[in-house]
């Protein structure tokens, strides 16, 4: 469906000017602006609502614990890696030190 052209909508405003009257057509949009106005507010205070209810000790708690958990998974994760990797220099010293301990009896083809 189409829009109405500005013509037939100036038609339409005239039709209910004469059928109401100015008076009737001012005090009916004056309720039209009060509702709005009252919708906005009624949104308004339910936005601050939900955010006071947000905002509750419990909650509060819970989000804390959740970034102390958090941490101490990190902290967690930073002590395997340096237990990863203090192994492995472990591993290469124990390496370093067989290699030196192995057998070093002069071949045949080492002599002179």
């Amino acid at each position: 469906m189409h829009a109405p052209s500005p013509m037939a909508l100036l038609l339409i405003a005239i039709v209910v000017l004469v059928l109401f009257g100015r008076g009737k057509v001012s005090s009916l949009m004056g309720e039209v602006g009060k509702g709005i106005t009252a919708f906005k507010k009624g949104v308004r205070e339910g936005a601050d609502e939900v955010e006071r209810a947000g905002d509750t000790p419990a909650e509060r708690a819970a989000i804390a614990n959740d970034r102390a958990a958090d941490e101490l998974e990190a902290a967690a994760a930073r002590a395997r890696a340096e237990a990863d990797r203090v192994q492995a220099e472990a591993e290469r010293a124990r390496a370093r030190s067989a290699e030196a301990l192995r057998d070093v009896t002069p071949r045949d083809a080492d002599r002179l």
